[in-house]
């Protein structure tokens, strides 16, 4: 937590994924993991569910920079954390958030 709060916005919060910028990294992630975890409890629960796409959107931009930008935001997301196929591009095996400064 000390790491978000720091002042400075490169303050070496070290990540396997890159220097983050606290609190951009810190709040597109957690968006990311309440929407990606709310589907995993949904899908158990047979509910269907997805999130506002200006928000799925938000959290590519910011963790995502290389991800299609000319995609539903929602499939797109899933399909950049490795839970679901999207058209036209290979399947992610394997990823990371991206933690540098935005604008990638």
């Amino acid at each position: 937590m000390t790491m978000v709060a720091a002042p400075a916005p490169y303050a070496g919060d070290h990540k396997p994924f890159g220097v983050a910028d606290s609190n951009a990294f810190a709040a597109a992630m957690g968006v990311a993991e309440v929407l990606l975890h709310t589907r995993d409890v949904t899908q158990g629960l047979g509910v269907t569910w997805s999130p506002p796409d200006q928000l799925c959107r938000r959290v590519l931009d910011r963790l995502f920079p290389d991800a299609p930008d000319d995609t539903e935001p929602w499939p797109t997301l899933l399909w950049a954390t490795g839970r679901a196929d999207l058209p036209g591009h290979p399947a992610v095996t394997s990823w990371r958030w991206y933690a540098g400064p935005p604008g990638g």
